[in-house]
């Protein structure tokens, strides 16, 4: 079942904590969220996804173009003179086809940091030129696991993906080595408007910054507004630095997910106290302009969007790190989505999160005057 068929289920709360029923577009913006989280995208293999970006922003931008890195670039005023550029990573991380034994068993290179324990037993997708190939990742049963083994942490070396194959030449038929591998993708409704899946991190933030855009562009605006589905982000901020360069912004914002700390054995002395549901996280630190973030609370004040507070005492392992030291720098800044077990099958995020750093973002763009000065 797919959000549309659940739309009439998702609410929001107006300013008088009334709950409203999303209009037909937040519908169609929800249904926009669902296609990114089913469609695959582990960084270096982005092209459907991107096309999916393309096919929603069609209809509110005035220009969108694709790079050679495989950004893809919604503008909007493109011609005014101050220039925004809103960043949120479509990649996840994944996996490609390293090694195929003579079994038919396919083994993996990690794109991206995982830990192997959370992969076991999982069902997995590997796609091809001719679609998905269904399979499970696995190693032998705990029955048959010496007491020397059950003490060692699984390596993603020891597990293989078994598609079922009878040998190693159908399983060449079917897998060329580079093929792109994920968790098996989909979505999940939880309690309390939350949902779970694979590659939230950082497909919430691409949906914000392009519904952002979109909100933004029912306004009359002062700035060119730039939303950039970035690319290879979980290999090293790669295509928020080629995009940046192309682009030039005097202001940059950045979204992501950071970990919430609402569950146990996480330690808020430590990591903060960051909940799912109270609404997105606007980071302060030396990655940060201070009058980004000034103007990101003054926005979410006027607005009466509920945000957290964070703070970040080094450079950012987000596209805000890249784009701050652009060219001669950036006015940058962070939002964040709150988001339990990162790097994960069960990703969980709040959809009220997502919306509601939206409507964040389209208050700051449409605060603009387009001669803001941000010089610290």
């Amino acid at each position: 079942m797919n959000f549309n068929q659940l739309s009439f289920q998702v609410l929001r709360t107006d300013n008088n904590n009334s709950p409203r029923k999303y209009s037909l577009m937040e519908a169609e913006a929800l249904a926009f969220f669902e296609k990114l989280l089913h469609t695959p995208s582990p960084s270096g293999y982005e092209q459907k996804i991107q096309q999916i970006v393309r096919e929603y922003a069609s209809s509110f931008a005035d220009e969108i173009r694709t790079d050679l890195h495989g950004n893809v670039i919604i503008s909007k005023n493109p011609t005014a003179k101050q220039r925004v550029m809103l960043a949120g990573h479509c990649d996840q991380i994944g996996f490609l086809v390293q090694y195929i034994d003579s079994d038919g068993y396919i083994y993996v290179q990690p794109i991206g940091g995982w830990d192997p324990q959370n992969l076991i037993g999982h069902r997995m997708q590997i796609w091809t030129d001719n679609g998905p190939i269904g399979g499970v990742i696995a190693r032998k049963a705990i029955h048959l696991l010496t007491d020397e083994e059950r003490k060692q942490v699984a390596k993603l070396k020891d597990l293989w993906i078994d598609i079922g194959a009878k040998d190693k030449a159908e399983a060449e038929s079917l897998v060329n080595i580079g093929d792109p591998v994920t968790l098996h993708l989909g979505v999940e409704r939880m309690l309390n408007n939350r949902a779970n899946s694979p590659a939230m991190d950082d497909k919430a933030g691409l949906w914000v910054i392009i519904e952002a855009a979109r909100r933004a562009a029912k306004h009359s605006l002062n700035v060119a507004v730039h939303a950039v589905s970035t690319v290879q982000e979980e290999i090293g901020l790669r295509g928020a630095q080629t995009s940046a360069y192309g682009i030039d912004p005097h202001i940059g914002i950045a979204v992501d997910v950071t970990h919430a700390t609402d569950c146990p054995t996480i330690e808020k002395k430590a990591e903060g106290d960051i909940g799912i549901g109270r609404g997105p996280v606007v980071f302060r630190g030396p990655n940060m302009n201070p009058r980004v973030v000034t103007r990101l609370y003054e926005c979410a004040a006027r607005r009466e969007i509920p945000i957290q507070r964070a703070g970040m005492g080094r450079a950012s392992a987000t596209d805000a790190n890249a784009l701050q030291i652009n060219r001669a720098g950036v006015a940058a800044g962070l939002v964040s989505i709150p988001n339990r077990y990162m790097h994960s099958a069960v990703e969980v995020i709040s959809l009220d999160d997502i919306d509601r750093a939206a409507d964040l973002l389209a208050e700051f763009i449409v605060s603009l005057s387009g001669n803001d000065d941000f010089t610290p």
